[in-house]
């Protein structure tokens, strides 16, 4: 090995070493920086405008673009998860009263199970269900106890994420664009691989922020809204619960709203039920397929299943940062397969632009072995 090839190599390994000694220092707070990076994009346009506008300097206008955000989107945020912890709790305490008054007085829920058809069945288990609904309704109250206790806790710490967000949302704006032009050098891609992962990260956040965001934004909303008309409690809840499945296209909402007017209709308030079901079926249920294309639009050829599985395969492994992270991985995820396609053209073999009929023919039963694909005709082996 040449001393250049020694050093190159020495250089690569202490790049990669020192980076990734970097990136478990600052772990903790990585899923901010990526949200902070994922809104500067989005909140760039803005600044750049108040720039142009008023003349003003970069620090000021990536002010007022803080403070815009932090209007509009962190404060009520953040009183929606008030309502939604202390509404959250309360369904969690009805969910615990429901089950010690069943442990207390087993003969109620026993006389709701008469009606089913497999009655006798369930009595025969009776000390075995009675048992685990003790050890459920036990489980609850430690969870419970748990939760209310790092409750305290949880909230410094996502002041703390809140401010490690803005502070680097601040310098993103300001020096977002000469952060991507280095990035983008040192990757040994050509710029035209290089212009199609950016402009399919920006296409995607664009389109996941405007599409499954907002879409679930009023749907969930709409919904809780009915909710609270209908009389059901902690609506903000359910309707935070039904903006979250909304991802699943279709039948996202219903998984709540559904079962919500069956409980309804079974209390005999048949009108309230009727309505709630109309009003959730016509008009949520519709809001996807109505505004989807039009918010959406051309800004992302993904299709619909791999959005939903990078959406929910986001959120289970990221948490709520994977609602964004999720489809833009799933987007890098395509567009690096697009690059492969391209830079190894050469060499990957040729595919038939339809694919409507099969790729082996259904032969003739009385076709002979010559006929058949991969053998030589007699022709054929008269010129070999």
């Amino acid at each position: 090995m040449t001393q250049d090839s020694l050093t190159k190599a020495t250089v690569i390994l202490m790049t990669l070493g020192i980076s990734a000694l970097f990136l478990a220092m600052i772990q903790p707070f990585l899923m901010t920086l990526l949200l902070a990076g994922i809104f500067s994009a989005l909140a760039h346009p803005f600044y750049l405008r108040l720039r142009a506008r008023f003349g003003w300097s970069a620090p000021l206008a990536a002010l007022l673009t803080l403070a815009s955000i932090t209007v509009i989107v962190l404060i009520p945020g953040a009183l929606l998860i008030t309502i939604l912890i202390g509404q959250a709790l309360d369904v969690s305490l009805l969910i615990r009263a429901w089950v010690r008054a069943v442990i207390e007085d087993p003969s109620g829920l026993m006389t709701w199970l008469v009606h089913l058809p497999f009655y006798e069945e369930v009595v025969r288990h009776r000390d075995l269900i009675l048992q685990q609904a003790g050890q459920g309704a036990t489980l609850i109250s430690k969870l419970l106890v748990d939760w209310v206790s790092s409750v305290a806790f949880k909230t410094v710490h996502l002041l703390f994420l809140t401010f490690v967000f803005l502070y680097s949302l601040f310098f993103l704006l300001i020096d977002g664009p000469n952060l991507i032009l280095k990035i983008l050098y040192y990757l040994p891609l050509y710029t035209r691989d290089e212009r199609l992962l950016l402009d399919k990260f920006i296409s995607v956040t664009r389109a996941t922020l405007k599409g499954t965001v907002l879409i679930g934004i009023l749907q969930g909303g709409l919904a809780g809204i009915a909710f609270a008309v209908a009389g059901i409690s902690d609506a903000v809840f359910w309707g935070t619960v039904m903006a979250v499945l909304s991802i699943i296209p279709n039948v996202g909402a219903s998984l709540i709203w559904a079962p919500a007017v069956v409980i309804l209709i079974v209390q005999g308030k048949i009108l309230t039920g009727v309505l709630l079901g109309l009003f959730c079926g016509l008009v949520v249920g519709t809001l996807d397929n109505l505004l989807r294309p039009i918010l959406v639009g051309k800004d992302t050829k993904m299709h619909e299943l791999m959005i939903f599985l990078s959406t929910l395969g986001g959120i289970f492994m990221f948490g709520l940062p994977g609602l964004f992270l999720g489809p833009i991985i799933g987007s890098l995820l395509i567009s690096i397969w697009e690059i492969y396609g391209i830079e190894f053209a050469e060499v990957l073999p040729a595919v038939e632009e339809s694919l409507s009929e099969p790729v082996v023919s259904n032969l003739p039963a009385d076709t002979s072995a010559q006929d058949a694909p991969g053998t030589l005709s007699a022709e054929e082996r008269s010129v070999d």
